[in-house]
């Protein structure tokens, strides 16, 4: 017969072994363990140290506060910015796959295509009169999704 005691080590180093096997990791179970708690620590005390920007950057200040951070020139900056533009343009293009993760932001950009809808009729709200609402045909539009770990950061 087991104990609660052992059935609950079972459980527990099933949910490691399955971590492990998920992630394709091949190393001891614990270490592994113990390794993404402390990076999922690391990441969270290091979006509590963030300091929150009062007002809306232009431009330039942007590309001005990320070179003194990287410690790159203003150019460079505005290269690796100009590059990920277009990559993101690739990915977005009508034979493109659609979708683009920006990495270490926690932002994805994904491409949507809206069905064509018919005419019909509505109701105009401020005056109750009844109007017909035009055709509109199929479009692509672009969507900008949050990933978990922006979503996580913003309600620190």
């Amino acid at each position: 017969m087991i104990s609660n005691v052992e059935s609950n080590l079972m459980v527990r180093n099933r949910l490691t072994f399955s971590l492990i096997v998920r992630e394709g990791i091949f190393m001891a179970g614990k270490k592994v363990v113990k390794k993404a708690a402390k990076k999922a620590a690391i990441n969270v005390s290091t979006a509590a140290q963030l300091k929150a920007v009062a007002e809306k950057q232009t431009k330039s200040q942007i590309l001005s506060s990320i070179s003194e951070e990287t410690g790159l020139a203003k150019k460079d900056v505005v290269g690796v910015f100009e590059s990920l533009g277009k990559q993101i343009v690739r990915h977005m293009k009508k034979r493109g796959s659609g979708e683009f993760t920006i990495p270490e932001t926690g932002i994805r950009v994904k491409r949507k295509t809206r069905p064509a809808t018919k005419k019909r009729m509505g109701r105009n709200p401020a005056t109750g009169e009844q109007i017909m609402i035009a055709a509109k045909p199929a479009r692509t539009v672009v969507k900008i999704i949050p990933l978990r770990v922006l979503k996580e950061s913003v309600n620190l």
